[in-house]
């Protein structure tokens, strides 16, 4: 029944007979990441009405572009058809947050630690570079430019990882991890110095060439730390 619903509220938005040209195709790409774009940062935050003549008014484009786009969107996830209500963005599972972060506890540890041999001392600099960015940032704290820093820096101490299954894995779980979209900085924002400080010591370990087993138990214990401070702020 839900299906059905879903179908209908599609059809409304449907034109008969619509052909996809070349330049059509550009413009939904583009309208794509744009509306993705703003449903990650928290602009349109859950639950938020994706109104395509407003959409497309903004964007300069026609409804076509932007009606593909939403449906693209709502194929990965990141939005949902209410009858009678039309598209909106999907709220967020906390139940989906704690069971994709107690994966990525496991997954992003372990190619954490086989990549930690493989990582150039100049792939390690940069990581140094991000943490410091982000203990710079906790002063005039923005949660959402805080966990893009902290993506950036896992995703780091993770691109040597010489298992490609593994690897798959940890992106898959990543991406995942996009589309719940929350920070969990946003609701602890008292765990941002703990966690900069817990990536001062991962990246210790890794430069003085600490055991596998050390290196993944660290990665492990930093990402449960993170879910657990989350947990413990939910109401």
């Amino acid at each position: 029944m839900a299906r059905q619903q879903a179908a209908r509220s599609r059809d409304t938005l449907t034109t008969t007979g619509e052909a996809a040209s070349p330049a059509a195709s550009s413009k939904a790409e583009r309208a794509y990441r744009i509306i993705k774009d703003r449903i990650e940062d928290g602009t349109y935050g859950p639950g938020f009405r994706l109104v395509l003549d407003q959409l497309a008014r903004e964007l300069s484009v026609s409804a076509v572009p932007v009606r593909e786009a939403i449906r693209r969107l709502e194929s990965e996830g990141y939005v949902v058809f209410t009858r009678n209500l039309g598209a909106s963005v999907a709220s967020i599972d906390p139940d989906q947050y704690w069971h994709t972060m107690q994966v990525l506890a496991i997954v992003e540890a372990a190619a954490t630690a086989l990549a930690a041999p493989h990582l150039a001392a100049r792939t390690l600099r940069e990581a140094r570079e991000v943490n410091e960015r982000m203990r710079a940032s906790i002063a005039a704290f923005d949660p959402v430019a805080f966990t893009q820093l902290n993506e950036e820096f896992h995703r780091l101490l993770c691109s040597a990882c010489p298992n490609p299954r593994l690897c798959g894995l940890v992106k898959r779980e990543w991406s995942q991890m996009a589309l719940i979209r929350r920070s969990s900085f946003v609701f602890v924002p008292g765990r941002a110095r703990a966690s900069v400080a817990e990536h001062d010591q991962l990246l210790d370990l890794i430069e003085s060439r600490a055991s596998e087993q050390k290196i993944e138990q660290a990665a492990r214990a930093h990402k449960l730390a993170t879910l657990d401070a989350f947990i413990r702020h939910q109401p």
